[in-house]
């Protein structure tokens, strides 16, 4: 257990809190890309401040804090400018910087604008989304994750609005031993109550856990009952990249094989940005429809039923019900941590022990600044994982991909390739 105190330094957020510090070196999807090429503004929260994003009429995105320098009105129906957003309310002009450069009814030899600047911050684009960088200067380089960069990929990216703190989300991907229970006997039990008699690979027992930190984080691996110690998720596992992003294994290299980040984006002290970013890559010579090269899929993935219940036959769902009813920020002063949750120990050591850093001045882990060492990071990750061996189709109908609006063809373009898992997967659970 944590006392509140602790527990208080490790989840805020805002400017100025340790823990808001710390975050603050490390940049954050945003939006997607696709969704500024549709719109000149949108608003964003983000770390506990509230920004607009916009694009000017060169196409340029810039990012700046939602209220005028002027009468506090909002930027976020700005007009847009070759040069940056003009306030609607009395016009005043600020760059992608947030400098004031122009003020249309002051006097012309004024000076004034030059003294009047708003927060702004550095924005990048990067597979499919629009990054954010909040920070001291000179920002960090955007991290060149394989997934992101990867070739040839179907691009999909699922969101969720959680009104939970960022923490307990992150905890919970340090937590292995919660899926044979959440994801695989709590999932057999919903199905036999409409009927349906399955075995998930999700329910295999755990034998060990461990947790190795690496340059980028920690890894998770697991020895599951019936698996020798040679297995993927034991050898390798799949890492957690501090702070706030979990990278999962998938089926079988030979058939298709997936980069799946989720991402979990710190809204405020109550509230993250879930994303699911995922890029499927095809075996050579099979052949996949060039639109879906071409665009990334942009869905949003509802986790509550039409009543307001959990729908606990979706696996992220299952997982968001875990993190809310925890309460907006769980109150880690009544817990009672088992010898399962060493995991949730590391991480927890971990976020402190970089809080520490910062206060002394020194970069986080996982911060790159030489371009050399950036061109792409290759992540450790399982590429035979069993809970995910009950084939493609299953996998997308029990998770937040049956939200996509491009599931069924990602599903036609493997088929081929993704026969034959389920029943392996029948044959070893």
């Amino acid at each position: 257990m944590l006392r509140a105190e602790e527990n208080q330094e490790l989840t805020r957020v805002g400017p100025g809190t340790p823990g808001g510090e710390m975050l603050r070196r490390y940049w954050y999807p945003i939006a997607p890309s696709s969704e500024m090429k549709q719109k000149w503004s949108k608003r964003v929260r983000l770390l506990g401040e509230d920004l607009v994003l916009y694009r000017d009429r060169k196409g340029r995105l810039g990012l700046l804090e939602e209220r005028c320098a002027h009468r506090r009105a909002s930027l976020h129906d700005g007009i847009p400018t070759e040069d940056g957003l003009r306030c609607p309310y009395h016009g005043w002009l600020f760059d992608s910087t947030g400098q004031c450069i122009d003020q249309p009814n002051e006097p012309e030899s004024s000076k004034f604008k030059e003294r009047v600047k708003i927060k702004a911050y550095q924005v990048e684009e990067l597979g499919g989304f629009i990054f954010a960088y909040m920070g001291p200067l000179p920002a960090p380089l955007l991290p060149r994750y394989d997934g992101f960069v990867v070739d040839n990929a179907i691009r999909m990216i699922g969101w969720a609005l959680v009104p939970s703190n960022w923490l307990q989300i992150m905890e919970n991907s340090a937590d292995p031993v919660h899926t044979e229970w959440l994801h695989g006997h709590l999932q057999e039990w919903v199905e036999e109550k409409a009927g349906a008699k399955n075995k998930y690979a999700f329910s295999r027992k755990h034998l060990k856990i461990r947790f190795p930190e690496f340059e980028y984080g920690m890894m998770k691996q697991r020895l599951l009952a019936g698996h020798g110690e040679d297995s993927d998720d034991w050898t390798i596992g799949h890492p957690i990249v501090f702070p706030n992003m979990l990278a999962v294994g998938n089926g079988d290299e030979k058939s298709w094989r997936a980069y799946a980040f989720q991402i979990r984006v710190p809204i405020d002290d109550t509230h993250t940005m879930h994303y699911w970013h995922t890029s499927y890559v095809a075996p050579p010579g099979l052949e996949v429809p060039q639109h879906l090269l071409d665009n990334v899929a942009w869905y949003e993935v509802v986790y509550k039923n039409a009543d307001g219940e959990f729908a606990l036959d979706c696996i992220d769902a299952q997982d968001i019900y875990a993190w809310v009813t925890q309460g907006p920020i769980a109150d880690r002063s009544q817990e009672r941590l088992g010898t399962t949750d060493q995991g949730i120990i590391t991480y927890r050591n971990m976020v402190r022990r970089e809080i520490d850093k910062v206060a002394r001045g020194e970069d986080p882990m996982n911060v790159f600044r030489d371009p050399a060492k950036n061109v792409v990071h290759n992540l450790p990750l399982e590429r035979n994982k069993h809970h995910y061996s009950d084939g493609l189709a299953s996998l997308v109908r029990r998770t937040h991909a049956r939200f996509s609006p491009i599931a069924d063809e990602v599903c036609k373009v493997f088929a081929s390739v993704d026969k034959g898992q389920g029943a392996k997967a029948k044959e070893h659970a």
